[in-house]
């Protein structure tokens, strides 16, 4: 089988607009500046899609390191130094948040964000940021992987990647199809035959090997329309009918990986180990 990295993704605040890219850095977290950015509640408990549909219409961009994000409501905006903010972390207030069953040392960036947060989405919220010295464990109870691998504020895992053919399959089953985004995935490919990533065990893109660790369980966010913010009963409703394992509706692979550095678009898929 022929394989290609067809799209790059990164989300650098977890559960707003996601950044296609040609090209990305990997790194020990993940992709480099891949949801290191979070908001929490009063609580500092962490905030999705899940109960907050309309953080899906705060769009972002990158360009020269700054950050922007863009409520697509009203064209509000803010700027984010994120070389400023990754050089001078140290400097900014220590906050403790939780994201489901961790508790993770992280970093308050500014009143003034947390103003546009909260005024964007009607509740008083906090912009935190995790440092490289933060470290998160990817599944500390050793349920999937035995080695020891860290991960930014993503739900579980580094990375999650889905088939292009994948998509289309689903899609032939859908009355309305569907965008790619309603997946939040990282990597997306080309080639194959549908649902062929739950079959690899491990894989390379240029000198970085991955290894699929398991399938990714699909929730709520997935029914959100990503530039409406609307709710419908799809596609979880058709997953279930062909998609649904142990009560788990699956769609796509999440990995973790060994080694670190760029990889591009359109590069080579190569797939070492099959399970």
């Amino acid at each position: 089988m022929n394989y290609t990295l067809s799209e790059i993704y990164i989300y650098p605040i977890k559960s707003l607009g996601g950044i296609k890219l040609q090209k990305a850095i990997v790194e020990e977290k993940g992709l480099k500046y891949d949801r290191r950015f979070m908001l929490v509640d009063s609580n500092k408990i962490f905030m999705t899609q899940r109960k907050f549909p309309e953080m899906a219409l705060l769009k972002t961009k990158i360009d020269n390191d700054i950050l922007t994000v863009v409520d697509s409501r009203n064209n509000n905006s803010v700027k984010i130094n994120l070389r400023k903010i990754e050089k001078d972390s140290r400097l900014y207030e220590d906050l403790e948040v939780e994201i489901w069953d961790d508790k993770i040392r992280a970093k308050k960036i500014s009143n003034e964000l947390d103003k546009f947060f909260s005024d964007s989405l009607g509740i008083s919220c906090s912009l935190v940021y995790m440092p490289e010295s933060s470290i998160r464990i990817v599944d500390p109870q050793k349920k999937y992987v035995i080695e020891e691998y860290s991960v930014s504020f993503a739900d579980a895992f580094p990375f999650l990647i889905i088939g292009e053919e994948s998509l289309s399959n689903l899609n032939t089953r859908l009355k309305q199809k569907l965008p790619m985004n309603r997946f939040r995935p990282n990597f997306v490919f080309s080639g194959g035959k549908p649902f062929d990533e739950d079959r690899w065990k491990s894989f390379k893109i240029g000198n970085i090997t991955f290894y699929a660790v398991k399938p990714c369980a699909r929730c709520v966010i997935t029914t959100i329309d990503q530039n409406t913010a609307t709710k419908s009963d799809e596609p979880l409703r058709t997953l279930s009918s062909f998609r649904k394992f142990d009560n788990k509706i699956l769609f796509g692979q999440n990995l973790v990986h060994q080694g670190t550095g760029e990889i591009m678009a359109n590069s080579e898929l190569q797939v070492i180990e099959w399970k």
